[in-house]
């Protein structure tokens, strides 16, 4: 005989019961770890469960790298809030639309044994004025660093809430005995 089949499913369970007993405990403390999240003194977030925490902080992430993604208007240019375009837009800028139009110039006059000798030249011409207006729904530099800078107060807070979660007092449970007893008995 190589193997014992009872004594491999007693040594099983001995491991296993190890693990449920973990895996229950590291669970029913998830169930009471509460903490406030806190910013800038104030509750913003009251007794909020550890998973909930957990969470929270992976959608912070996700939201920092969608704030740095936003549009940012161009520094190159003075943007002003159009309220009835509700977009940001420039000062209007006047531009000068030309058109080449060939001219001669007579170099000689033309003789009786030479012909006249003439060079072209273009000469521009302005054909209109034209106003330009730049619209852009981009935000400011300044609105994107104020949106980064609370989003990281946040995440700080609830880094922290998260940490203090963490520091509840562990229930622990001895339920892998119960679970191996009923299964292998």
């Amino acid at each position: 005989m190589q193997v014992n089949a009872e004594e491999v499913i007693q040594q099983t369970a001995a491991i296993l019961t190890r693990l449920f007993d973990i895996t229950a405990t590291k669970d029913w403390t998830n169930c009471i770890a509460r903490a406030d999240v806190v910013v800038d003194g104030q509750i913003l977030l009251p007794q909020v469960p550890i998973t909930y925490l957990l969470f929270l902080e992976k959608q912070l992430v996700d939201l920092h790298t969608f704030i740095k993604k936003l549009p940012v208007l161009d520094a190159a240019e003075t943007w002003s809030f159009d309220a009835s375009a509700n977009c940001w837009a420039t000062e209007p800028v006047q531009t000068v639309k030309t058109k080449k139009i060939p001219r001669n110039h007579v170099k000689a006059e033309a003789t009786e044994k030479h012909p006249a000798q003439v060079e072209v030249y273009y000469e521009d011409v302005t054909v209109g004025y034209w106003r330009t207006v730049k619209f852009s729904g981009a935000l400011p530099a300044k609105r994107v660093s104020d949106l980064l800078e609370r989003l990281e107060r946040l995440q700080h807070a609830v880094k922290f809430a998260r940490e203090e979660a963490n520091n509840s007092e562990a229930q622990e449970q001895k339920l892998g005995e119960k679970v191996f007893r009923f299964l292998f008995s």
